[in-house]
């Protein structure tokens, strides 16, 4: 039996497992990441803390890294970083693998996350599956016939540049202004709430004013619910999957208050014949899982690249 060890390193926590051959999570571990406040450094510390946790880390086959935002797979780094402080081509998997002497895979977190649920989770038994991580940040993952679709350089499914509404600030130098991630990300809700209702105020105390029927929280929400029903209806009409599986800590915690308006959204702008089925994710960490998973792939088989030499 091998086993192999898998990192979700996102914007809040960092989580570390280890799963066997057969799929099994036989170990856990999550703390807080620091990935929005940094230093780089104690992002860096918090992923050795949990890693360091694993037992017998020496004896798997390797581990692999999830991380938030677009990532040069040839490389191992993160060219631009929205969501982790200071991790602009920093050597992460370098670091990592000097530590634990094992060989370290790092990729985008939606697509490992997409590729587990296309393989384990509510996309199971579909084609071309869409995964959306609605969480700290958005992204998304193509997922063809147990395959990511990657794109030349590793980007692929980077929706959270989308934009989805005119006239907005600018909030970040990666992110266009008006974009699905600055809008609707849980960090962009965030954003809204402390100026709806005062500094201190995030996401979390957002959706709680929403279960009081305060009309200002009432209002942000309903107008995310849209945004990402005008995101579903973009990539729908691009992509035409089979179906979209929605996941993140946004979407799995809060769906109950805009799930529905969300998709309702997505057909009123959709113009295609018929749209896609959209559906909650099920594997309760798919970021970790996938991470593990790309491990007994050899970090390789799992990609379309789209190369064209011109």
């Amino acid at each position: 039996m091998n086993y192999y060890v898998g990192v979700d390193l996102g914007g809040t926590n960092v989580r570390a497992c280890k799963m066997d051959d057969d799929g099994n999570v036989l170990e856990e571990y999550v703390t807080k990441s620091y990935g929005l406040v940094g230093p780089k450094e104690k992002i860096r510390d918090a992923v050795f803390s949990v890693l360091d946790q694993i037992t017998d880390i020496d004896k798997t086959q390797g581990i692999g890294v999830a991380i938030p935002g677009p990532v040069d797979i040839y490389n191992r780094v993160m060219p631009i970083s929205n969501n982790l402080v200071g991790f602009e081509n920093y050597k992460i998997a370098d670091l990592i693998e000097e530590r634990y002497d094992r060989p370290v895979y790092l990729d985008n977190d939606a697509n490992m996350a997409g590729l587990a649920e296309a393989m384990l989770g509510a996309g199971k038994n579909k084609p071309i599956v869409y995964y959306i991580t609605h969480s700290t940040g958005i992204g998304g993952a193509l997922i063809f016939n147990h395959k990511i679709v990657s794109g030349q350089m590793g980007f692929a499914g980077e929706i959270g540049n989308i934009i989805v509404k005119d006239g907005c600030q600018r909030y970040s130098d990666y992110l266009n202004p008006g974009s699905i991630e600055s809008e609707s990300s849980g960090r962009g809700l965030g954003r809204k709430a402390a100026r709806a209702f005062g500094e201190g105020n995030t996401c979390k105390e957002l959706f709680e004013k929403y279960d009081e029927n305060d009309p200002k929280a009432v209002e942000l929400v309903d107008e995310m619910a849209d945004q990402m029903g005008r995101l579903l209806a973009t990539i729908g009409q691009i992509c035409d999957p089979h179906i979209f599986v929605i996941g993140g800590g946004v979407a799995l915690n809060q769906h109950e208050k805009y799930f529905d308006k969300m998709v309702d959204s997505y057909h009123k702008y959709f113009n295609g014949i018929k749209p896609a089925q959209v559906v909650l994710a099920k594997i309760k960490e798919p970021g970790v899982m996938g991470a593990a998973m790309l491990v007994k792939a050899n970090g390789e088989v799992w990609f379309i690249q789209l190369k064209m030499n011109i």
